[in-house]
C-alpha cells in the first residue's frame, strides 16, 4: 500500500513538472495581453485565445521531447517496479 501511495505521489509531481512550462507561458501571455487590453481599452474577449494557442503550441514543440522523455522514464521505472509491487 505504501508503494502505491509513493507511485501516485511521483505521478502527480511529474504531472505538475511536465505541465508547468505551457501553463506558465500561457499565464504570462494572458497577463501581457490583458495589460495591453487595459491600456488600449480594447475589450475583445477572444483576443487572448489566438496568441495563447500559438505560444502553447510553440512551447510544446520546443519542450515536447523533454516532456516525452520524462514521461517515458517514469513509465519504464514503473514497469520495472511491477514485480516488487506484486510481492514476487
Amino acid at each position: 500500500m505504501h508503494q502505491l501511495t509513493f507511485i501516485t505521489q511521483e505521478a502527480l509531481y511529474l504531472t505538475l513538472i511536465v505541465s508547468g512550462p505551457p501553463m506558465v507561458i500561457s499565464l504570462l501571455v494572458g497577463l501581457i495581453i490583458s495589460a495591453f487590453q487595459a491600456t488600449t481599452q480594447i475589450q475583445e474577449q477572444t483576443l487572448t485565445f489566438a496568441p495563447k494557442l500559438i505560444v502553447v503550441f510553440g512551447v510544446l514543440a520546443i519542450a515536447g521531447t523533454w516532456m516525452g522523455s520524462q514521461l517515458l522514464r517514469f513509465t519504464f521505472h514503473l514497469f520495472d517496479r511491477f514485480p516488487e509491487m506484486l510481492g514476487r
